[in-house]
């Protein structure tokens, strides 16, 4: 199969536009039949007309009309290519592809986006997957960033970057009861039914150490690596539920559920996971350095006292 001639191609897209070979002749600084052969060749390549003649108009022909979609995208394609080259943005309306982890919080992923949320000029697209599969997709960018509550592993093939965005608490959670009697932990946990995230949850692992230092098995109600389902759990159920604040801030705010207890050895850390790029994506950049710490085992060199977390609230600001 013969290679398409772009220079040929490029002949015909300026003349569908212009709708006239005189014009677009005139445009392009070249006799009319001297264009007019280049149509000719590229007609000859695709073995089919792109044009009819009626009366002094050009009309496309349908072998035409499909020419010049594809011949649109792919001279719009190159003119994006070089912007973004040349590190600025061509076009009005940009676009942002965010990879989130699939039991991740949805109320995490809002605050992370809400800067983006609702500009005309910005279109995301926000997919959900494994932390395997999206890894994957960050390198073969397929997307910018990928949204998790676990680092990415480093290794020499890989040059991820891992953005500590937020470290949010952990509590246990329920809905209001009738007595006023303040929960005991972990004492409590003897006889209070629990639901609980998934065991591969960072945030499990901490809490069944803690159990088993307190010498405790609780009664599990359910175990649910989806955090969106264990929020909808915990309203439904009685008992605790153990959750970063964040995946039920809302309900918390409401009073449909309360904080029966906060766990201070337990902490909820969420990333932005990136790659090294010579030309990242010009969105990403505000997201990352709106009041974020970056990985400290990376390149932070800031003490911790100056870091600043949990978007726009400083360590002391957020106890």
């Amino acid at each position: 199969m013969r290679a398409l001639n772009y220079n040929h191609l490029r002949y015909f897209w300026a003349v569908a536009h212009d709708g006239s070979l005189t014009r677009a002749a005139a445009h392009m600084n070249l006799s009319q039949s001297a264009l007019s052969v280049q149509i000719r060749k590229l007609e000859h390549q695709m073995g089919h007309p792109l044009f009819e003649r009626s009366g002094k108009k050009l009309i496309l022909t349908e072998a035409g009309k499909i020419a010049l979609d594809y011949a649109d995208t792919m001279f719009q394609a190159g003119d994006e290519l070089m912007s973004t080259l040349e590190g600025r943005s061509l076009s009005s309306r940009q676009v942002l592809r965010v990879g989130a982890l699939t039991t991740l919080s949805r109320n995490f992923q809002l605050e992370f986006l809400r800067p983006l949320v609702g500009r005309s000029d910005v279109e995301l697209i926000v997919r959900s997957g494994t932390i395997r599969d999206l890894l994957a997709q960050l390198e073969s960018h397929a997307i910018d960033v990928v949204l998790s509550n676990s680092a990415a592993p480093q290794d020499a093939r890989a040059r991820f970057r891992n953005h500590l965005l937020d470290e949010q608490p952990v509590s246990l959670v329920g809905r209001p009861r009738a007595d006023e009697r303040k929960f005991r932990f972990p004492e409590d946990l003897r006889n209070e039914p629990i639901l609980l995230p998934s065991l591969d949850s960072d945030i499990r692992v901490g809490f069944d150490h803690l159990m088993d230092l307190a010498g405790i098995r609780p009664i599990v109600l359910a175990e649910v690596d989806d955090m969106a389902m264990l929020r909808l759990l915990a309203r439904e159920r009685e008992g605790v539920t153990l959750v970063p604040r964040i995946v039920v801030r809302d309900e918390l705010e409401s009073g449909v559920l309360v904080e029966h207890c906060r766990i201070p050895q337990l902490t909820e850390n969420f990333y932005a996971i990136i790659q090294h790029r010579r030309f990242p994506n010009l969105l990403l950049g505000p997201l990352l350095t709106r009041d974020a710490r970056t990985d400290p085992s990376l390149s932070v060199d800031r003490p911790d006292s100056e870091r600043t977390i949990g978007f726009g609230k400083s360590r002391k600001q957020r106890e």
